[in-house]
């Protein structure tokens, strides 16, 4: 099965419960199985600061989804557990990015692969060098 890399991030209500419930709820989709999910960060907000610190973290799974489907069962999961999107990088239930797909390269209106802005994240390349050292070296190199 292909590998996949999910940048999960929360920064209201209870952000730690809610992640264990995202990776709970990705685990049990009949197309994905995850391998492994790094510790969880404390990091300020990016992009929009006035708000309260997130509660970052990174999962390795394997899926038979296709990129475009993964990412619409990341979408489902968060809708289903509460997330509205109110504003761009505004506070938020919970957040899963997919990060990197394979070694997959794509550029569409739906999806970037690598994720358009992981280089430039910290609060995503540091859970992601814990559990996937090579996939971050990778996610930078492409951005050189």
């Amino acid at each position: 099965m292909p590998n996949a890399w999910l940048s999960l991030g929360a920064n209201i209500g209870d952000p730690a419960a809610q992640l264990a419930e995202a990776i709970r709820r990705l685990d049990a989709h009949p197309h994905i199985r995850v391998v492994t999910q790094s510790s969880v960060i404390r990091t300020k907000a990016w992009g929009k600061t006035d708000q309260p610190d997130f509660a970052n973290m990174a999962a390795h799974i394997d899926t038979e989804l296709l990129p475009i489907d993964l990412l619409h069962a990341c979408l489902d999961i968060e809708r289903d557990m509460g997330r509205v999107r109110h504003e761009v990088w505004g506070p938020r239930l919970i957040d899963i990015d997919l990060i990197a797909y394979e070694r997959a390269e794509m550029d569409t209106t739906k999806l970037t692969l690598p994720h358009r802005f992981a280089h430039e994240r910290d609060f995503v390349l540091t859970p992601l060098r814990e559990i996937a050292p090579d996939v971050a070296d990778w996610i930078l190199s492409r951005k050189t």
